[in-house]
């Protein structure tokens, strides 16, 4: 039998998750005994469809036998994934819900089929995570991934379905990364009506953002300003272990969503899939959670506010 061959297309390398994503692909390659090719699209949608088509229509390279991939746009390159299936390649999407997947599965019969995070759900964690943050009600800010990102959208969504009411939000948006979420609150700084706004906890919806936030209030030149906003909780997503959570536990945030890889389970599924010839099921969600829970977030925050009024 000849050793199985797949791509593995994500985002950026500017981003902890997307850094895990290609680590638990790699393990997973190696514990399954296929060939992967990992490329990454620099965060823009014409470069990772320019990539994946040129993968799929080469003539000097064999086909591989599928490609997983993280859309980076909004529209998850439907053409592509045609022309890919056309030409007998598996087509994985992760970390999105595509309606074009249902239709590919009727016409074509090689492996065709979504892996994504529940989203949905890791806005309602951190609506709880708030809620545990500022018992009383408050202020955020809400620092969202891009409009066009289906994991932002749905993100926001489930945020504002489980937001206590007495909470009130001020978004700001990032591109994933730490540079972006520095640039767009070094940005919102120099404007009046920032110094004006009252803020209790900074909610960012991935670690690196948060992190690129409490950077951006590290170079404010007034001290009490500065401090202020340092003493504030910072929450993001992503979990990851080297980063997100070891963040939690040095003080750095408050608390993370740990969201697992799905790049591994997509693997496992479509090797199955090819080996065996049966169709996984069309869509597959993994479950995120609160690092720490949200129990023990509330008990930490009672205790912190107990001791500060003594």
């Amino acid at each position: 039998m000849k050793r199985l061959r797949f791509v593995v297309s994500l985002t950026t390398t500017e981003n902890d998750y997307q850094m895990e994503q290609s680590r638990a692909a790699d393990d997973a390659g190696r514990k399954l005994g296929v060939d992967l090719q990992i490329i990454y699209a620099d965060n823009d949608t014409i470069t990772q469809s320019q990539q994946l088509l040129n993968i799929i229509q080469s003539r000097s390279d064999s086909h591989p036998d599928g490609i997983l991939f993280e859309p980076v746009g909004g529209t998850a390159l439907p053409q592509v994934g045609k022309a890919a299936v056309a030409a007998g390649i598996a087509w994985v999407v992760l970390n999105r819900e595509i309606e074009y997947v249902s239709d590919l599965r009727k016409a074509y019969r090689v492996p065709i089929f979504t892996v994504a995070a529940d989203h949905e759900e890791v806005g309602h964690i951190q609506a709880r995570q708030v809620a545990a943050l500022l018992p009383k009600g408050g202020s955020i800010l809400y620092i969202e991934g891009p409009s066009e990102n289906y994991a932002a959208k749905h993100r926001t969504v489930g945020f504002y379905e489980a937001k206590p009411q007495n909470i009130q939000v001020k978004s700001i948006r990032g591109q994933w990364t730490e540079a972006s979420a520095h640039k767009a609150i070094s940005s919102w700084l120099r404007l009046s009506t920032s110094r004006q706004t009252r803020i209790d906890a900074i909610i960012a919806q991935n670690d690196a953002m948060a992190v690129g936030a409490r950077k951006a209030f590290q170079e404010i030149s007034e001290i009490r300003d500065r401090d202020r906003w340092l003493h504030l909780p910072y929450t993001g997503v992503d979990g990851v272990p080297k980063t997100g959570q070891a963040w939690v536990k040095s003080g750095l945030l408050a608390a993370t969503v740990v969201v697992p890889t799905n790049t591994d389970m997509g693997l496992e599924m479509l090797v199955r899939a090819v080996q065996t010839g049966v169709q996984p099921p069309e869509r597959s969600l993994s479950t995120p959670r609160s690092f720490p829970s949200v129990e023990d977030l509330a008990r930490a925050h009672a205790e912190k506010s107990r001791a500060s009024s003594v």
